[in-house]
């Protein structure tokens, strides 16, 4: 059976669920960001509400509705490429996302921003300026480096990307040494 669990975006979020279901004499089979398909075939009325309850006291949602489903499937789909891949897509994100989750792009956009109150376009906006953020921190890499990493074409898209979102140039938030960085999950 497979669980879809909003919130998940790091590796300690797997863990965490992997332990809340195991609580419950469940059997995680492969957790994946957003998702865990468990042994079993179904939960009853009692494991659902347990686990629903523990999950939502550390922070994650156990989903049910079919749109709240696709809406975390194009966000862990986001998270996971952004923060976790080497690479960026070699295509543009609209026919990645797509492509990924097996329905057309305008419908999967107009149910986003229904939902989320803001474009696909924006939250990937608004992840890849947090992955600056992160690499800004770290200090291992020029902004030439970082541009390419996160998919910009130029430092100077990057740099007015940054400015348009923190109201700030990256040289500047790297040098203020005020690192205002949010959880992915808040992003």
């Amino acid at each position: 059976m497979k669980l879809y669990i909003k919130n998940m975006v790091c590796q300690r979020c797997k863990l965490a669920v992997e332990n809340e279901l195991s609580k419950l004499g469940l059997h995680p089979v492969k957790t994946e960001l957003g998702e865990v398909i468990i042994k079993e075939d179904i939960l009853n009325k009692g494991q659902e509400s347990i686990l629903s309850k523990n999950l939502k006291a550390l922070g994650f949602e156990l989903l049910d509705d079919k749109r709240k489903k696709i809406i975390e499937q194009i966000k862990t789909l986001i998270i996971n490429t952004i923060h976790y891949n080497d690479q960026q897509p070699q295509k543009n994100y609209s026919s990645f996302i797509a492509e990924k989750l097996h329905h057309d792009y305008s419908y999967l956009s107009k149910l986003f921003s229904e939902t989320e109150g803001i474009t696909i376009e924006q939250f990937i906006i608004n992840q890849r300026i947090e992955k600056v953020k992160e690499l800004l921190v770290y200090d291992e890499k020029n902004l030439s480096e970082i541009a390419y990493e996160t998919g910009y074409s130029s430092v100077a898209h990057l740099s007015a990307q940054f400015k348009k979102v923190t109201g700030q140039t990256p040289t500047v938030f790297k040098q203020s040494g005020i690192y205002h960085r949010k959880t992915l999950d808040n992003v």
